[in-house]
This record gives C-alpha cells, sequence and structure tokens, in this order.
C-alpha cells in the first residue's frame, strides 16, 4: 500500500498517503477453512497469489496476534528457514509469477478484547475486519486494493452454535460425528478482505423477503438472540425500504439471492457493511416502544440503510486505500441522510445532522486532531473514522449535488458506478465521475479535500435607497490547522433570498458561488433595505458571520420560508442573548421569549419543528462561539434564560404538556413530533421552578407507555435534586438491569445531567456492578457521555479530566479503539483558562507516559498534547 517510516525503533509508524504504491502480490481467490471453538479455533487458508509487475520482492502476508501451525507453497510444506515473521507479516521469497499458498493458524476468540479479527460476544463468535482485522484472522495482505473471491467453510459444535453464517451465498452443509457440523458460503463478487465476515452461534431469525426490481426474490435474515426477535421488525421494515429507496433514487439493485444481518452485544463501531452479511451493534437493531426511544427507532432506520447503500458504495465499488475512506462513508452518510429525510422531514433530519456536523465535526476541525477529509497521514487508520471523513465527507457530496441539480447529479452517480464496478477507487476518481457525468468543473473545488478546517464566511449587506439597489459582500477565511497554516479561496453554493421587511415574502431564492477571497453581488429593487437569508438549508458547511440585529434575526424566525434558516436564525437569536450574558453585557431577553412563544402557538409549524426551534443552544456549541470557554459561566448563562422562558411562559408549557398527551403509542410523524414537543414543554416547565413540577415529570415518567417520554422526564429529574429523582432512578435501574441497551440510558442519563455533583457520581457509577469496561456501548454510555457534558467534565477541581484519563489508561490495555474515542475531549484544552488547560494538559502527559500504550491511543494523545 504505503511505504512506512519511522524515526526510531520505537516510533509508531507513520503512513503516507503520497507513497502509495501497488501491492507487490496480488490474491484472485482465497479459501478458508475454520474449525470454531473459542478457546482454540484453527483457521486454514489457501491463497492463490499472482506477481504484481516486474520485481522480485518477497510475498508479505500482515498477521498480528497469529500463531502459525504449518505454512505450504504448491503443496510443499516449508521449512523454518523458509519463511519469517516480521512486526506479525509472514514473509515468504517466492519465485515466478504465481502460487498456491496455504497457511494454518490458531486463535483464541474468547481472548480477543479488541474485538478486531474473530472474537467472541454473548455465546457468539463473530467478526470486525475493518480497517485492519482481517490479519488477526489469517495471515493475508491486508490492504482495500486487493480484491478477492473467497469460499468459506465453517465447522462447529451444533448444539452450541447451530447457525453458520457468511459473506454470499449458502451452497452447502451437512453434520459431523462429535455432534458437529459444517456450511460452506461462495461471494461471488470480488472484495477486499476487510469485508470479510462470519458468525456462529444460538440465534433465531427473522425471515422476509424482498422483489427487486428486475424480479430476484432476495431472502432477508435478521439474525438476533430468539428473546430479541420481537424487537426486530423496525430494522427489518427498514431494510425493505432502503432496497426500494435505493433502487428509486440511484437505480442500484442488490445483488446476492440472501442479505442477512446479525446483532451483536460487543462491537466498536455501530455496524458494518460485510458483503451479504451486515454485523450490527444490538443497538441499531432492536427496537420496540419499551426500550427504544423516538431518536433510537430512527437511529435503526439511519443505520441499516447506511450499511445497506455501502453495497454499492463502499463494496461494489471500494477503496484503493485508507486516505480515501471518505470516498464510500461520505457519499453513503449523504445517501442515508436523504433517504432517512424521506421517510420523515427534510426539515427536521437537516437541523439534526447539521447539529451533530456542529458538535463533532466543527469542533473537530478547530482543534489539534484536525484533517482534512483525504487525510495526508496517519499512524493508527482507525483513528480516523471520524465526523470529518463522514459529517463533513457527506457535506461535500451534498454541495456537489446542490450545484449539478438532480438529474445531472444522478448521471454523475451512474457514470461512478458503472466505471468503477469491482474497482478499488480514489476520492479523484469520483470527482471526475461528477466533472464527467455532470458537466461541470471542479477543479477548485477539490480542496474540499485537502484542506482541513471550517470557513469562515463574513456577509454585509448594504442598501442604497437612491438606487433602490442592495449589495451583499461575501468575504471568506479559512483559520490556520494543524501542519496548514495557510488556505486557499474554496468553491462554496451559498442558497441566498432577501426578504422584503413589510409583507414578509422573499423575492425568490438565489444560488451564490462564492469563489474568492471576496465578492461581490447586486440585487435591485428594494426600496427599503431588505432582511439578508445565507446559507438557507446549510448549503455549505461553513461559519456564517453577518451584523444582524436582534430585530432582523426575530423577523426571520417568524417570516423565513427556508425551514433550516428560520430554525437557524432562532438558534442565533438565542445564542447572541446568551453569549452577551456571559460577558456581563446588559441583554435584552424579551426578543427571545417572544420568538419562543411565537413559533409554539403558530399553528402553520409542525410539532417536531417547533420542537427544534425552541430548543436552546448546547453548552457546548456556545462555547464554540467564544474565543476562551468559561464553562461556569455559560452554564449559568444557559440555565438562567431557560429558568425565564419557563417561568414567563409556564401557562403555555402546561398547556402544550397537557394537549400533546397521546391515548397510545404511534411511530406517525405526527405522534413523534408531539412527544418531541412534549418533552420540551417538560423541561421548560421543570426549569421555570414551578412547585409541582417534579411531580409532573415524575407522573409522566410514571405513566408513560413509550421511553421516549419515560426516559426525557428521567433525564429533567435527574438535573436536580428532588426525591421524584431518585425514585425514578431505582425505577429505571430495577426494571431494566437486566437489558443491557436499556441500562446504558441508565448510566448516560446521569453522566449527562446537569447535576452539582455529576462528576462524584459517575466516579461513583465506575464502581457500579453493572459497568464493565469489556463492553463499548456501557464505556461510551458512561464516560462517553461524561466527556460530552461540559460544566461536568470541565469541573475546576480537574477530577473528571482524571476520571476520563484513568478510563483511558485502563481500557487501552483492553480495546485501544474504544479507549482512543475518549481522547479528544482532553485535547481541547487551548480553549479553555490557563488553570483548566494545565490540568487537562497535565492528564495527556500521564497517559502519553504509561507503559506499552496503543498505537491507537498514542496518535491521539500525542497530536492533542503538542
Amino acid at each position: 500500500m504505503a511505504d512506512i517510516q519511522s524515526t526510531s525503533a520505537s516510533s509508531p509508524i507513520v503512513v503516507r498517503r503520497r507513497d502509495y504504491r501497488p501491492p507487490d502480490w496480488l490474491v484472485p481467490t482465497i479459501d478458508l477453512d475454520f474449525s470454531l471453538d473459542p478457546a482454540r479455533t484453527i483457521v486454514r487458508a489457501s491463497l492463490s497469489v499472482t506477481r504484481n509487475g516486474g520485481h522480485d520482492r518477497p510475498l508479505r502476508l500482515d498477521g498480528d496476534e497469529l500463531t502459525p501451525i504449518e505454512v505450504k507453497v504448491d503443496g510443499r510444506a516449508l521449512g523454518p528457514g523458509e519463511w519469517s515473521i516480521e512486526q506479525g507479516a509472514l514473509v515468504i521469497p517466492l519465485p515466478g509469477p504465481a502460487h498456491q499458498v496455504e497457511t494454518v493458524v490458531e486463535l483464541a476468540p474468547e481472548q480477543n478484547s479488541k474485538l478486531m479479527g474473530l472474537y467472541a460476544s454473548g455465546g457468539l463468535l463473530c467478526t470486525q475486519c475493518e480497517a485492519e482485522g482481517f490479519r488477526r484472522i489469517t495471515f493475508f495482505p491486508d490492504r482495500p486494493d486487493i480484491l478477492s473471491r473467497y469460499s468459506v467453510r465453517l465447522e462447529a459444535d451444533q448444539a452450541r452454535y447451530p447457525i453458520l453464517l457468511s459473506n454470499g451465498d449458502p451452497t452447502e452443509q451437512g453434520e459431523l460425528p462429535d455432534g458437529r457440523h459444517w456450511a460452506k458460503w461462495i461471494d461471488p463478487f470480488p472484495k477486499p478482505c476487510y469485508l470479510f465476515a462470519l458468525v456462529a452461534g444460538d440465534l433465531a431469525c427473522n425471515s422476509e423477503s424482498f422483489v427487486t426490481m428486475s424480479g430476484r426474490a432476495v431472502k432477508l435474515g435478521i439474525w438476533v438472540k430468539e428473546a430479541d426477535l420481537p424487537r426486530t421488525s423496525h430494522a427489518m421494515q427498514a431494510l425493505k425500504d432502503s432496497m426500494a429507496w435505493d433502487e428509486r433514487v440511484y437505480g442500484r439493485e442488490y445483488d446476492l439471492d440472501v442479505f442477512n444481518i446479525v446483532a451483536v452485544a460487543d462491537f466498536n463501531f455501530g455496524a458494518m457493511e460485510n458483503k451479504g452479511l451486515n454485523i450490527f451493534n444490538s443497538r441499531y437493531i432492536l427496537a420496540d416502544a419499551e426500550t427504544a426511544t423516538d431518536a433510537d427507532y430512527d437511529g435503526v432506520e439511519g443505520v441499516v440503510a447506511h450499511e445497506y447503500f455501502h453495497n454499492w458504495s463502499g463494496n461494489r465499488v471500494t477503496c484503493r486505500d485508507w486516505f480515501q475512506l471518505s470516498l464510500k462513508e461520505g457519499f453513503t452518510v449523504f445517501r442515508d441522510q436523504n433517504f432517512s429525510a424521506d421517510m420523515g422531514s427534510h426539515a427536521v433530519k437537516r437541523i439534526e445532522d447539521v447539529r451533530v456536523l456542529r458538535a463533532a465535526q466543527f469542533q473537530e476541525d478547530s482543534g489539534p486532531l484536525a484533517h482534512p477529509v483525504r487525510p495526508e497521514s496517519y499512524m493508527e487508520i482507525s483513528n480516523f473514522y471520524t465526523a470529518t471523513i463522514y459529517n463533513k465527507g457527506a457535506e461535500l457530496i451534498r454541495m456537489i449535488a446542490l450545484m449539478l441539480g438532480p438529474d445531472r447529479f444522478r448521471a454523475a452517480t451512474d457514470l461512478y458506478f458503472e466505471r468503477h464496478d469491482g474497482e478499488a477507487a480514489t476520492c479523484e476518481d469520483f470527482i471526475r465521475a461528477m466533472e464527467e457525468g455532470g458537466r461541470i468543473d471542479l477543479t477548485q473545488f477539490r480542496r474540499w479535500y485537502e484542506q482541513a478546517g471550517t470557513p469562515r464566511v463574513r456577509a454585509s449587506l448594504t442598501h442604497d435607497p437612491i438606487t433602490q439597489s442592495v449589495e451583499l459582500v461575501l468575504e471568506q477565511n479559512t483559520p490556520p490547522t494543524p501542519g496548514q497554516p495557510d488556505k486557499a479561496p474554496l468553491a462554496m453554493p451559498l442558497r441566498a433570498a432577501l426578504f422584503d421587511r413589510h409583507s414578509g415574502r422573499s423575492s425568490g431564492e438565489t444560488l451564490l458561488m462564492l469563489t474568492e477571497e471576496q465578492q461581490r453581488f447586486t440585487f435591485n429593487g428594494f426600496a427599503v433595505a431588505p432582511v439578508l437569508s445565507i446559507n438557507r438549508g446549510f448549503s455549505a458547511p461553513v461559519i456564517v458571520e453577518t451584523s444582524r440585529s436582534q430585530a432582523d434575526l426575530a423577523f426571520l424566525a417568524a417570516h423565513d420560508d427556508d425551514p433550516f434558516a428560520r430554525y437557524e436564525a432562532m438558534q442565533q437569536l438565542m445564542v447572541n442573548a446568551l453569549v452577551g450574558r456571559v460577558a456581563g453585557q446588559e441583554v435584552d431577553e424579551t426578543a427571545v421569549i417572544a420568538a419562543i412563544r411565537d413559533t409554539v402557538n403558530d399553528p402553520h409549524l409542525d410539532s417536531a419543528f417547533i420542537a427544534e426551534a425552541i430548543r436552546l443552544p448546547s453548552e457546548a456549541y456556545i462555547g464554540d462561539q467564544m474565543v476562551q470557554v468559561d464553562p461556569d459561566d455559560i452554564h449559568a448563562a444557559r440555565d438562567a434564560l431557560q429558568r425565564r422562558v419557563g417561568k414567563e411562559l409556564e401557562p403555555l408549557w402546561r398547556d402544550v404538556h397537557a394537549r400533546t398527551r397521546a391515548n397510545g403509542f404511534s411511530l406517525s410523524a405526527a405522534a413523534k413530533g408531539a412527544r418531541k414537543l412534549r418533552n420540551s414543554a417538560l423541561i421548560y416547565l421543570v426549569a421555570s421552578g414551578a412547585v409541582d413540577g417534579p411531580t409532573v415529570a415524575f407522573s409522566q415518567f410514571d405513566e408513560a407507555d413509550n421511553m421516549t417520554e419515560r426516559q426525557s422526564a428521567l433525564a429533567t429529574l435527574a438535573n436536580d435534586r428532588s426525591d421524584e429523582r431518585e425514585a425514578a432512578l431505582d425505577i429505571f435501574y430495577n426494571r431494566y438491569r437486566d437489558d443491557a441497551l436499556t441500562l446504558d440510558k441508565w448510566f448516560q442519563t446521569q453522566a449527562f445531567a446537569s447535576h452539582p455533583d455529576t462528576v462524584d457520581l459517575v466516579e461513583e457509577l465506575a464502581g457500579h456492578p453493572d459497568f464493565t469496561l469489556a463492553n463499548p456501548n456501557r464505556v461510551r454510555s458512561l464516560f462517553g457521555a461524561f466527556a460530552g457534558n461540559q460544566w461536568a467534565f470541565h469541573h475546576r477541581s480537574g477530577k473528571g479530566y482524571r476520571l476520563v484519563a484513568d478510563c483511558i489508561i485502563a481500557l487501552d490495555k483492553l480495546n485501544p479503539q474504544t479507549a482512543a474515542r475518549l481522547v479528544p475531549p482532553l485535547g481541547r484544552w487551548r480553549r479553555f483558562d490557563e488553570e483548566r488547560a494545565a490540568l487537562m494538559r497535565g492528564e495527556l502527559q500521564r497517559i502519553l507516559s504509561q507503559p506499552g500504550l496503543s498505537k491507537d491511543v498514542t496518535e491521539q494523545v500525542s497530536k492533542s498534547v503538542e
């Protein structure tokens, strides 16, 4: 793949994009034979290898923690001097152009706490191979540009593992002596090894079928523990909806006879798109009203769609190397976002997606871990499964789609799929297909893939009453990021409209292409200065700075005909008030309260949008608007505004809370919107300080027939001290203590609470009998949530930093990938006061000083502490 460079024997290897080299050897076919057992699994692999080009370099097969038993070449067993192990890899000098190489290795799946390769989870044996996990199963050139056809034979104890699954289609099966059995699977489509998968276990199946647009019947299966079968219907419907949507919107048809999904309890990611055998974190499969929130239902739908869409944008067309990761992930996130929007509300989905982008990716762009959508180097590729690769990558596709329009974008994607089907492609291949299929020049646009950082756009509007014209001046600037001090102007599409102050209507929307550092745009026919609506629909992933007054923002919050722009105006109205309060300024908050009241009372708005619009910005987002973050002052300001909105509009909140109560559970858009608005009303009602606030919240908790209302009431109660808080937490725990996914909510709710003692409660919960470092979901529910709780995590004592650092150090010995994902919050120390910055940096240095630190954590910490 790429040459490797190291400054010393002990330094982590740095892989660089510029050093890419085609593989020395190709592997057209591979036959795998597994004798499965949790304590001792034997893997026999037979590889047909062919020399790629005129060179004399040996065959190098990557390996990691493998115990080699036998090595053969062309049927002859090799002696110890005929092969060697170098940095875990099997190296065999080979003459001639082609050979058959056979290896036998031994694994211990039940000891594999990294959850990469073949491992045990809840009585199952399963795999995770992306990005470099296949080398933990057998010796193989573990890189995505080697595409092979796989034949897989699985053998196991029939009573313990009655179900044996792998990629492709099943071809044969049978019974063996001593209570064992076997099954054979063949995948006719060449694929990279990161898409290999197997699952063995005692599983039940939700089976249905789907008829493709060409009339082929595909057998669908969602495999879970038998007790979980009733919670798989939503995932199955999402799968069928995804298949139909991909045919309708992109013309992509599924290509195998079966499509299987398996849910596992222990998983580092959300899910994995292995060809024909998707393996899912169970939280993205299992859902019912008793245990799943509306957000969980949406998550199941979106992730099922994402992994299915990968069949084309990731599997049939895969990545040449891991620097091209956004080729499949950014494109597929864009596809799943649009699918979810079509299944629900386009306006609300866009608001949710932008909120995630700002919370995760904008923070990433402004910190020490900033990197381009197509990175230039890495030590550990698992660290680049980031919001930049996924979410910002999706925004790049969205901009291209906007510039092309629906018909040209479809022509361009058709060209991309047809041209690169069965290949390992690059981001440049995708852009070139967009240019040729969409008839557009994207030369300047390519900079989005090369430059890190979030661009800032300054918009200034001036009105000339004599000429009745308006001049809009746009200026762009991208701040320096690590390794990139100077940035070139980007090409960005900005949707804009000008609104008449008297009629409340716009003169129509214009798509402005900003390509220079500064550009001027003139509009005529305005006797009175209009109000600017800019970056409508969040058409470009940028930070827009304007001088719009609170009155202008209130006007747009009431009149803008673009839902996202209307939401954005409301949010900016709130941010201005909150930032002003933190700065100690006299702030008039009446405009905010009036805008919230008017939005709630607007009969033309749906409940889900209202709930989003009236939601106060998070403390983390408020901090992002400031040069230096003051967690205490931000918390106090937000708490005060929330309390005032609650108190001044208390009758409104009581009315909304009462009239949005449903008689029964439904997943209709109207029902979900009503629940979202009801929960927003509850938050404001309790914040008002009303004497009966905790009682109302506890009643909702106690009487709820769905997890959405139950958990929201619990989260509201968790923020303060009250008898109702303690009672609700005890009831929730005792009710769901045997349901791991729902118990995660119990941990998460407390870790994210705005409670004065949250930091001490998290320390206590870390010692709870039900807490374990072995399960990534449980770690994320406690420490991941806590690190995202700005007020509690940044407790002035530094105790929050120490708790997370202790978790990282302990977890690194078990699961480096999950440990590394907890590092970024500590790496933002530059944004805080000197006292907090010193404490955070000290914890990073303490982590870095640990002996035997993984390269996953080493890379994240070393970049963060500099």
